[in-house]
Formats: structure tokens, C-alpha cells, sequence
């Protein structure tokens, strides 16, 4: 198993590398180039894995532990099956799954400026007085749900995209987020319903 170094140099590196042009470099040993990757999509990584284990120390090792793994793996990566942000949204999607099952405590921060900009069933949840009737009901869906909404609402991914990170078929992934976007809205509903707010 190669090491992990911090030093180096990565001389056939451009500023302009895609992710896929850095992970043949990671592939070949390039640390240089998978700091880059780092740089580029630790904060994405964060941001899914807070939202399904529902702690933010736990995330920060979910995070980390997933590009170790990226590291270590890099030489199985393969382009023409999926783009690197979907296998590493499909690796920290298992990790936090794989953690949230072992011990499941904390609060899921619900992120303020969501990279999903489109017109969503969510929207009219986004108010920011909502925000905390959004965070519990979060916190109270399935970890396949949460993993579902973080994807394709907070990250932005695409249906196809989110279904190859969760290993699910499009299909599969549309009535998973379809259950995720009911139930979420019922909570959020039955939350503000019981708190005296109106949405």
C-alpha cells in the first residue's frame, strides 16, 4: 500500500485539471494533486456526511476517513462508469450510513445557502424562520432519506448522479426522494402546526 505523503511536487498538474485528470494522477501517486481534490470537495463531503450522521465532529472524520479511502483506492476509479464527485458522494453516503448505524446521536445543521437553486418541493420550507422546524424534521428521517436529500437538494447532484452515488437505479432513487420530500414536508408541517407558526 503506497503512503500518504505531504510533500511534493506534481509536474504534469495544470490549474484546469478535472477531477478526473487528477484522480489518474492520484492514481500514480501524485499527493499534490490529491490535495487539489481535497481542496476542491472536502467541504461538499463535510456537508452530506453532517447531514446523515447529524453531528459535525463526526462528519469531519467521515470526511477524512473517505478520502483516505480515495487515496488508497484511486487506481479503481473508473471515469467512463461514473464523474469522481459521484463515487465520493457514494463513499461518504456508505461511511456515514455505515457510522449513523453504529451510534446515532446529534442535530443536522441544515446548510444556509443550499447549492440547489432550482424550483424544488422544498422551497417554500426555506424560509428562515423554518429553519429549525426543517432541522428537526431532518433529523428525524431515515438515514437513506436524509443521504437522498442531502444529494440532490443541499449538493446539487443530478437524479442520475444521486442514484449512482447511493448504488440505486434512477428509478429507485426518484421514490426514495419522492418518500423523503413527503415525509419531511408532514414533519415540518405537524412541527410548525404544534409550535403555533404557520408555514
Amino acid at each position: 500500500m503506497q503512503e500518504l505523503q505531504i510533500g511534493g511536487t506534481g509536474p504534469g498538474m495544470v490549474d484546469g485539471d478535472s477531477d478526473e485528470e487528477l484522480m489518474a494522477l492520484v492514481a500514480a501517486g501524485d499527493n499534490v494533486a490529491f490535495r487539489r481534490l481535497m481542496a476542491r470537495h472536502m467541504g461538499r463531503a463535510i456537508r452530506v456526511a453532517e447531514t446523515v450522521v447529524r453531528g459535525s465532529a463526526e462528519a469531519d472524520d467521515i470526511a477524512q476517513e473517505a478520502f483516505i479511502r480515495i487515496w488508497r483506492n484511486a487506481s479503481g476509479f473508473d471515469p467512463s462508469v461514473a464523474r469522481f464527485t459521484t463515487w465520493m458522494h457514494r463513499i461518504v453516503v456508505n461511511l456515514s450510513i455505515d457510522r449513523k448505524r453504529r451510534n446515532g446521536t446529534g442535530h443536522a445543521p441544515v446548510p444556509e445557502d443550499l447549492a440547489d437553486s432550482r424550483e424544488s418541493a422544498l422551497d417554500g420550507l426555506l424560509a428562515s424562520e423554518q429553519q429549525a422546524a426543517l432541522q428537526e424534521a431532518l433529523g428525524e428521517l431515515p438515514d437513506r432519506q436524509r443521504a437522498a436529500i442531502a444529494l440532490f437538494h443541499f449538493e446539487g447532484l443530478s437524479g442520475r448522479d444521486s442514484a449512482l452515488a447511493m448504488n440505486l437505479s434512477e428509478s429507485a432513487f426518484e421514490s426514495l426522494l419522492t418518500r423523503a420530500r413527503s415525509a419531511l414536508r408532514q414533519r415540518v408541517l405537524t412541527t410548525l402546526n404544534n409550535t403555533g407558526r404557520r408555514p
